[in-house]
């Protein structure tokens, strides 16, 4: 089976070969892919790698481009409505060719000139990149593993009786309290929040804001204070078992890797093969 993941994905590609029309690269399983001469700068050459967004051009053939889409695949996002026609609404996306949402996937009729939330998805029947309003079928498909205070990223979807709705990682449902906000909110905002707690329903509860001992800086504190018990060296690394890590520092793995990245940043670490070692 050909592997068709980095579809509607940003990849790292290598140019095989410069031709009037452009640069083609080599996409491996997929063949070679086109990134038009307009994409193309005068400085490219041959052996160089580019960073671009796969996807399918007006006569449904796969092509690279380097415009930022608003929407990637298997991401939620308030789109704008082009067109409605006989096949189905076309949102604005970012990119020259719509994305089509058919109307098997339109949880009601879209109008032309309307803003809707859409999911962006590879449908493997007719091997194309679609969109659905059907949004609530993609998510909390798999069982929520977060901490207390683990940070997320989040989409407002909704303003409800008890708060906003939001979309947490791209993969579940979540909600933010009224009275725990304290600056304004939108409607199809991004940010970043913090879990407070995965419910019963495994629904999300999310905090924008975290104080204190639960900051973003404080959260590196316990593998500081590993470190500095240990002689400067732990052999708990990104790879080690997620148990292990939460019996340690008391963070789930997404969170240590966070931390990790952080201080690695600041350079007060550095990250080996097998361990982490404390800079003096």
């Amino acid at each position: 089976m050909i592997d068709t993941s980095i579809i509607g994905q940003f990849a790292d590609l290598k140019v095989l070969r410069i031709i009037p029309h452009g640069a083609v690269l080599d996409g491996e399983q997929l063949g070679d892919i086109l990134l038009p001469k307009r994409y193309c700068t005068e400085q490219l050459q041959e052996e160089d790698v580019v960073r671009v967004f796969v996807y399918f051009d007006s006569e449904d053939r796969i092509v690279a481009t380097t415009e930022e889409p608003y929407v990637k695949r298997d991401e939620f996002a308030f789109l704008d409505v082009r067109e409605v026609n006989r096949i189905g609404a076309f949102m604005d996306w970012g990119l020259q060719k719509d994305l089509l949402i058919p109307y098997r996937e339109q949880k009601a009729n879209i109008q032309e000139g309307g803003n809707y939330l859409v999911y962006c998805y590879y449908d493997q029947e007719s091997e194309r990149l679609a969109g659905s309003t059907k949004t609530a079928k993609f998510l909390d498909t798999v069982p929520p593993e977060y901490v207390p205070d683990e940070e997320v990223n989040i989409l407002v979807t909704e303003e409800h009786e008890l708060g906003f709705k939001c979309i947490v990682d791209n993969l579940f449902s979540g909600m933010i309290y009224h009275n725990e906000i304290f600056t304004p909110v939108h409607i199809g905002e991004k940010r970043r929040g913090f879990v407070k707690q995965v419910r019963e329903d495994e629904k999300i509860d999310v905090a924008l804001q975290l104080t204190g001992k639960n900051s973003s800086h404080e959260r590196k504190d316990p593998i500081l204070d590993y470190l500095k018990t240990h002689d400067g060296v732990m052999f708990i690394t990104d790879k080690s078992d997620p148990e292990m890590i939460y019996d340690t520092f008391g963070m789930s793995k997404k969170m240590f890797k966070k931390a990790i990245g952080h201080l690695y940043k600041e350079k007060i670490i550095r990250i080996e093969k097998d361990k982490i070692v404390l800079n003096r």
